[in-house]
């Protein structure tokens, strides 16, 4: 019998309405997404992104098509994601991150040994969405929550099929004073053999 991934666990009965590209973008086995990024962001924010990006979190340098690499392993019950962006000059941005399932239809990805984000996922209109609950500061094996305002604010993603093998996403966070203060957007190939021709 396959192994069900995280997401399947989060969707239960929603897997089944996912395109298949992003069926395949979300499977256990290990498997890879290249593509193109584009990073936007206030320049206020820029000392601030540097600091989080200095304890893992997201990347602190703007850009238009940027080449980037998603790597996606899983060990055991948490799944490893190698985020690699290729930015001009032959300078590469790393953002690593673990994802576990942790109840219902929600799912945690950690930055750090100590630092994640809670997240919902549902399916609607052919889409997968995702929507921040608040961020968690694990200690031990306990974890306690962190209202999303005290960071960078509400979380969002939306991903949806492109073709049989590429996939869009769009990645916003929105302060309730602020408004806007980090996105990006991309499209991605899956490099994968289970991909259906």
């Amino acid at each position: 019998m396959q192994n069900e991934s995280l997401m399947q666990k989060a969707l239960g009965e929603q897997w089944q309405q996912l395109p298949p590209v992003l069926q395949t973008h979300y499977q256990y086995e290990t498997n890879s997404d290249i593509g193109y990024l584009n990073i936007e962001y206030p320049s206020y924010m820029q000392l601030y992104l540097t600091f989080l990006h200095m304890l893992g979190a997201l990347i602190n340098r703007r850009g238009k098509e940027i080449p980037t690499i998603v790597e996606k392993q899983m060990r055991g019950d948490r799944q490893y994601w190698n985020r690699t962006i290729h930015f001009p000059n032959n300078r590469n941005i790393y953002f690593k991150s673990v994802w576990v399932y942790d109840r219902g239809n929600e799912l945690i990805e950690y930055v750090n040994r100590f630092l994640g984000l809670r997240m919902r996922v549902h399916v609607e209109d052919n889409k997968l969405h995702y929507e921040g609950l608040h961020f968690v500061l694990k200690i031990g094996k306990r974890l306690i929550p962190i209202p999303e305002w005290l960071f960078l604010g509400h979380t969002t993603i939306v991903e949806s099929q492109k073709t049989n093998s590429e996939f869009e996403m769009n990645f916003i966070m929105k302060h309730p004073l602020l408004g806007v203060v980090f996105g990006y957007t991309g499209t991605f190939k899956i490099i994968s053999d289970l991909i259906k021709k």
